[in-house]
């Protein structure tokens, strides 16, 4: 059901290069009774699915490293960000979104995935919704190296590092990517590595 407190009165494509952004002008009921009209821009990338492998076994996790131009930009001197596996639906659900993906950038060939929360990621700006799974991985589900999809023009490093190690990562700052975070904090709050 849409707030009827909401009203949108127009949306003007300003970008539609990469993904799409949009400036919406809506008016907004304010709670002494008026109304006031705002615009604000919103980037439109679809919807994601991200996911963490682990080993109950080994302790260990599956993460991946590649080039995130947007990091370079806002500081970070290399622009390399450790992450955990994702990937936009692009029209799949969910669940197989994050099995294709998974598959593509690690390799791993997993058929059992638990989905354990949905998340706005960037809610001032970006429309997004994230899907969040975790799934257990062994050595014999790994059938190719992953990397990504060169069509893509993904070129990703796949990570297995020991849980404990990941977390530390977080402490120091070398894995500062907020899904990625999520999930491990997910891993450790749940006790399940």
């Amino acid at each position: 059901m849409q707030n009827p407190d909401i009203k949108i009165l127009n949306t003007e494509v300003l970008s539609d290069n990469w993904y799409t952004l949009n400036k919406v002008t809506y008016t907004v009921s304010k709670k002494d009774g008026s109304t006031e009209t705002q615009s604000r821009e919103a980037y439109d990338r679809g919807n994601g699915a991200v996911i963490l492998l682990y080993n109950t076994n080994s302790n260990t996790v599956i993460l991946t490293r590649q080039f995130r131009l947007p990091t370079y930009i806002n500081g970070n001197k290399t622009g390399m960000m450790i992450e955990a596996c994702a990937g936009l639906l692009d029209n799949d659900n969910p669940e197989e979104c994050i099995k294709r993906e998974t598959e593509e950038e690690t390799g791993y060939k997993i058929s059992k995935v638990e989905k354990i929360f949905e998340a706005y990621m960037s809610p001032g700006s970006v429309t997004e919704i994230l899907y969040f799974f975790i799934a257990e991985y062994s050595n014999d589900m790994k059938i190719t190296d992953g990397g990504g999809l060169e069509e893509e023009g993904e070129n990703i490093e796949v990570l297995e590092l020991p849980f404990e190690k990941a977390l530390t990562m977080v402490d120091t700052g070398e894995i500062n990517d907020a899904k990625t975070i999520m999930l491990l904090q997910h891993l450790k709050i749940k006790g399940v590595l």
